[in-house]
């Protein structure tokens, strides 16, 4: 699994104009899904978004996690984070997993993080406007291949 993470003020998600997901100060995921991705990267994933602290505490330092703040995670969906770019100028998106396997990957790994946090989500597969106010900028990503 791959997942940018983005410390933020406030994120939304529209579809068509209507707004789907919509949360205050947390986190904003762009979550893909690989082939080879497991119930092991699942979990190692939900723990460290859960987990890492990247807000801060009273003294000005990174000390606090999502769940320290009471922040919500709007979660989307983001196949291209598997583009593959070394030939030619059109990214192939063969790298990510089928999107039957992907999507059930995705809905399980956002009822994991319910389980800590209040999620928001985008529609898996849809066509989506993503605006946010980044916090910071905090941008971190995750890759569960390189870990």
């Amino acid at each position: 699994m791959k997942v940018v993470i983005q410390r933020v003020k406030e994120a939304q998600v529209t579809i068509d104009d209507e707004l789907v997901g919509d949360i205050n100060q947390g986190l904003l995921l762009l979550v893909g899904v690989g082939p080879d991705d497991e119930q092991e990267d699942l979990d190692y994933v939900v723990r460290k978004i859960t987990n890492m602290r990247i807000f801060s505490d009273d003294m000005g330092k990174m000390n606090l996690s999502v769940q320290d703040i009471k922040g919500s995670i709007l979660s989307v969906s983001q196949f291209t984070l598997f583009a593959e770019t070394k030939k030619g100028n059109r990214p192939a998106f063969t790298g990510a997993a089928k999107p039957d396997k992907a999507e059930k990957m995705y809905l399980d790994f956002n009822e994991a993080l319910a389980q800590f946090v209040p999620v928001e989500t985008g529609v898996f597969g849809a066509d989506m406007q993503v605006s946010l106010v980044n916090d910071g900028p905090v941008t971190i990503i995750l890759d569960t291949k390189s870990r």
